[in-house]
């Protein structure tokens, strides 16, 4: 197929579109690589696309507390406003699905780690503070929890869920609404690692791979941060037969391996 694949400049683009060069398709790499992005239309809709895959996040849970996470209950009240962003994109593409007929599906991804990873991400900082011989700041004195997933079940639930058109759903009820589906061509599907980690048992299993020792500024939570997510992936599965599964300790030595190797470490 020829498929599109915007923000191909970023972490996640860059290994989703690496993966569907090496399944044969033709991939359309779109970004804006300065510090401005300009707000365009899509276009979607026009060129009758078959099948919109979009990214959203665990942080459209936000303030709840029920775990897991599930697509199938409300997510309401996000805390951030990168939160809402995503939510507002889950809205939007709701309202494109019924107006237009065009089939999206969002992807909510749960703390993304490995190799190529942004700068800014938890793991990457941690590792180039550890060897750079400076304290990490640790929010929440560690006790933080996340579903980290690692990239390559990130890039495989994509791929999956690319072939799983979404019909509407003839069961949907305005009585009694599923949040996940409708009664437009729309999905909504977790993807983390069911597997939620204590920021703590991260930072010694970075350690161990480093084979150093970290120094460590505890702090308080940060305002708008949330102590814990843990992905309910039910769906996902039904959908596509496939689980994020990539134990924490096997995707740590993975990345560290990858920044030895690139930044020669």
């Amino acid at each position: 197929m020829r498929i599109l694949v915007t923000g191909a400049a970023g972490f996640i683009g860059f290994h989703i579109a690496r993966r569907l060069l090496a399944d044969g398709h033709e991939v359309v790499g779109l970004d804006s690589v300065n510090q401005y992005y300009d707000v365009r239309l899509e276009e979607c809709s026009y060129r009758k696309v078959p099948h919109l895959v979009y990214a959203s996040s665990s942080s459209v849970y936000g303030g709840s507390t029920q775990m897991p996470f599930s697509v199938q209950k409300g997510a309401d009240h996000p805390l951030s406003m990168y939160g809402v962003t995503k939510r507002t994109n889950e809205l939007m593409a709701h309202s494109y699905s019924y107006l237009f007929g065009l089939p999206t599906t969002g992807l909510r991804f749960f703390t993304v780690y490995g190799p190529w990873g942004r700068p800014d991400m938890v793991l990457f900082k941690f590792t180039k503070a550890i060897l750079d011989d400076r304290p990490i700041d640790v929010f929440n004195n560690g006790h933080m929890k996340r579903d980290f997933t690692y990239i390559d079940d990130v890039v495989e639930s994509v791929v999956r869920i690319m072939e799983v058109i979404p019909q509407p759903d003839p069961k949907w009820s305005s009585d009694q609404p599923d949040p996940s589906t409708s009664m437009a061509p729309f999905r909504l599907y977790n993807v983390g690692n069911h597997d939620p980690v204590e920021l703590l048992e991260v930072i010694t299993l970075l350690e161990e791979a480093l084979g150093k020792k970290a120094k460590r500024n505890l702090l308080p939570i940060q305002p708008g941060d949330v102590p814990a997510t843990y992905a309910d992936v039910e769906s996902l599965e039904r959908a596509t037969g496939f689980r994020p599964r990539t134990p924490m300790r096997e995707g740590i030595q993975r990345f560290v391996q990858w920044y030895s190797e690139f930044y020669g470490s």
